[in-house]
């Protein structure tokens, strides 16, 4: 919001200083005009532009038209805004309203309409709007670092959340108050708000690697609910339970590493194969928890295929390392 303001401020010094020393009348309004152009980001800003721009030509001709042949008179004023708003949302230019609107008020303030005010009136909008654009894309704070920092974030928050699910499954009396869930949910809307202000703010980045990065977390935190539901109903110890905690505490650890290395799929796999190994239940409870444990399993699988196939791997190769996306 401070940026902002100072951006605002300096496009409205630059716009009334530039609208003077061409000789437009009325320089005040430039400024106006510099306000409303400003914006949030350097995509938006040009859209909006754009449309303001041209809304407000859409409404300087309605406006000569309408004041010329009526006159200049409050009640064609309500006539105006009655066919131009409309008009601008038909041709996909509501943003230009506000600004539309001042163009109008102006024209009947300005009254006559002749060929100078008409010209005079566009010189002030390709000032103002201009001018606000330029300094908009001049400037813009940049996100990589709170990006950085909400990652970092939420992946030591994925990290305990493993921890945590690891320790029930060796103690099914320990109990999880549940807060790093909370916590990655709000880590994950910052991440990708954040995430889609850095690309609008990119003139020439069509996608963003940060974009890509929070939905694949996304995409895995619905999986983790789907483990918490099946660990929830893991009511007894067992050995089974004890090895499954040592892939979690594993991936605990790999979750914060910026490549996929494997270890976690690979001891994944080991442990799906013992488990073949093992005798088969001897009490329905035992069915039901390793019923469970199973479900869990292929969770986790799911939870892999997402890393494997959108984060970087890194390949050991006799001359080089090379990082592929896969």
């Amino acid at each position: 919001m401070g940026i902002r303001v100072i951006k605002t401020a300096l496009a409205v010094l630059a716009s009334i200083y530039l609208a003077q020393w061409f000789g437009i009348r009325s320089p005040l309004s430039a400024g106006l005009l510099a306000i409303l152009g400003v914006d949030v980001t350097k995509k938006k800003g040009l859209r909006t532009s754009f449309q303001r721009i041209a809304a407000s030509l859409v409404s300087v001709t309605l406006s000569a038209i309408l004041f010329g042949v009526l006159g200049f008179e409050i009640w064609v004023i309500s006539l105006c805004i009655l066919i131009l708003y409309p008009l601008l949302v038909r041709l996909r230019l509501k943003d230009g309203v506000v600004t539309s609107s001042v163009v109008m008020f102006h024209i009947f303030m300005a009254k006559p309409i002749t060929i100078e005010l008409i010209l005079n009136e566009v010189a002030l909008l390709l000032i103002g709007l201009g001018t606000a654009t330029v300094i908009n894309i001049v400037y813009m704070p940049r996100e990589d670092k709170q990006l950085l920092e909400i990652r970092e974030k939420l992946e030591e928050c994925l990290s305990h959340i493993f921890v945590q699910l690891s320790i029930h499954l060796k103690d099914t009396e320990y109990i999880w108050s549940g807060r790093e869930l909370l916590e990655a949910q709000d880590l994950l809307e910052r991440g990708l708000e954040a995430a889609y202000r850095s690309m609008e703010n990119s003139l020439f980045q069509e996608e963003s690697l940060w974009i890509s990065y929070f939905i694949m977390r996304k995409q895995q935190m619905d999986s983790i609910d789907r483990m918490i539901q099946l660990v929830a109903q893991v009511y007894q110890t067992l050995p089974h339970g004890e090895l499954l905690a040592n892939v979690l505490e594993r991936l605990s650890e790999d979750v914060k590493v910026e490549y996929y290395t494997g270890r976690s799929e690979k001891a994944l796999e080991l442990l799906i194969g013992s488990y073949r190994q093992m005798a088969l239940p001897h009490t329905r409870e035992e069915f039901e928890v390793r019923s469970a444990l199973l479900q869990l399993m292929m969770e986790l699988k799911a939870f892999l295929d997402i890393a494997k196939r959108e984060k970087k791997q890194k390949h050991a190769k006799t001359s080089k390392t090379a990082q592929t996306q896969t």
